[in-house]
């Protein structure tokens, strides 16, 4: 196991950083040093707030997801849905 060093901001707002350190294992560590050095990360810690960074959105989406979901559930029963009657609707609405 290799121990990496991880420099987290306190406040989005602050340059205030924090310490953590994390214990992976080396192919992970060489795999976290490889992409660092890549050159689109300045060093590992930039890589791992980048993936925290990530994971944040990917979960923010999931909860924005689920919320639609569950109004959509909630909002009752579907109405019966006529083509003819909203394809006349649009194209009333849209000529010109």
């Amino acid at each position: 196991m290799a121990k990496i060093a991880i420099f987290v901001l306190r406040e989005p707002w602050s340059s205030l950083m924090a310490t953590m350190n994390v214990s992976i294992p080396d192919p992970m560590k060489t795999w976290v040093e490889e992409q660092a050095q890549g050159g689109r990360f300045s060093n590992a810690s930039d890589y791992v707030r980048h993936l925290i960074r990530r994971d944040q959105e990917r979960s923010q989406a999931a909860e924005q997801l689920q919320a639609a979901v569950t109004a959509g559930v909630e909002s009752g029963l579907a109405r019966p849905f006529d083509m003819a009657s909203f394809k006349g609707r649009m194209r009333s609405r849209h000529e010109q």
